[in-house]
């Protein structure tokens, strides 16, 4: 019997060891939590890193990935997207600091391109854990086999540290950052207008009109508005100011 006991004991602390290591889902309109790492241009606070900005976090398994790699190149590329709309760059590895600058060099060579954005060395996995990019039932496989392919999240955080968007890839379909662009757009319209984006919409064509705005309250925000049904009504998209 006590034997059993000590047994049951054992299980039971290594079932509350894996719960406690396991951060809570950060859901959308939540603060993100913050945190502190290292980066190849050195340590770095991400509340302050962002300071007042929007942001793209974005995170990867481990350096010298071949996916990985693209997807690194095409954000480098489209950095003067990303700063025109006022969004800070942040990508993420399980790796360190040192594999991070080897990697970059490759990156550069093979895309064409400079990586200025910091990269978070995240080889105790503590910020990919914090932020649940891991999923919890591959966690205690992950650190025996070194299998983090589960890390390939996207956050799209706004500037008040509110979570926007999250989406997570699989590591065989390299993410669309002309998709990424196409939802900084919407959120940024959105937020500060009473509309919302259809189905495929891109920059400048037409906008829905939120159900909460009346028609006599549209008709003056909205002089153009189209009436398709009660519950479906079409305008020009307002410049973002």
């Amino acid at each position: 019997i006590n034997a059993e006991y000590m047994g049951s004991t054992k299980i039971l602390s290594h079932i509350m060891a894996a719960i406690a290591t396991h951060a809570k889902p950060i859901f959308l309109g939540e603060a993100v939590p913050n945190f502190q790492a290292v980066t190849q241009h050195g340590p770095i606070d991400f509340y302050e890193y962002i300071n007042g900005k929007w942001c793209i976090f974005f995170s990867h398994p481990a350096d010298y990935t071949p996916v990985c790699t693209t997807e690194l190149g095409a954000v480098s590329r489209m950095m003067p997207e990303f700063e025109k709309r006022n969004v800070k760059v942040l990508a993420l590895s399980v790796d360190t600091p040192e594999h991070h600058i080897g990697w970059i060099q490759d990156i550069n060579e093979t895309q064409n391109t400079c990586v200025t954005f910091p990269i978070v060395a995240d080889s105790d996995r503590k910020v990919s854990t914090l932020w649940g990019m891991i999923h919890p039932h591959n966690n205690d496989t992950a650190h025996a086999t070194g299998n983090t392919m589960t890390v390939r999240s996207v956050f799209i955080i706004d500037d008040e540290k509110k979570l926007r968007l999250t989406l997570t890839y699989p590591a065989s379909t390299g993410r669309n950052f002309d998709e990424i662009i196409r939802v900084i757009d919407s959120l940024q319209l959105t937020k500060y207008r009473q509309v919302a984006t259809p189905a495929n919409w891109k920059q400048g064509d037409d906008v829905v009109i939120v159900p909460s705005v009346s028609n006599e309250e549209a008709a003056v925000k909205f002089p153009d508005f189209r009436p398709i049904k009660p519950y479906l009504r079409m305008t020009a998209c307002p410049k973002n100011e």
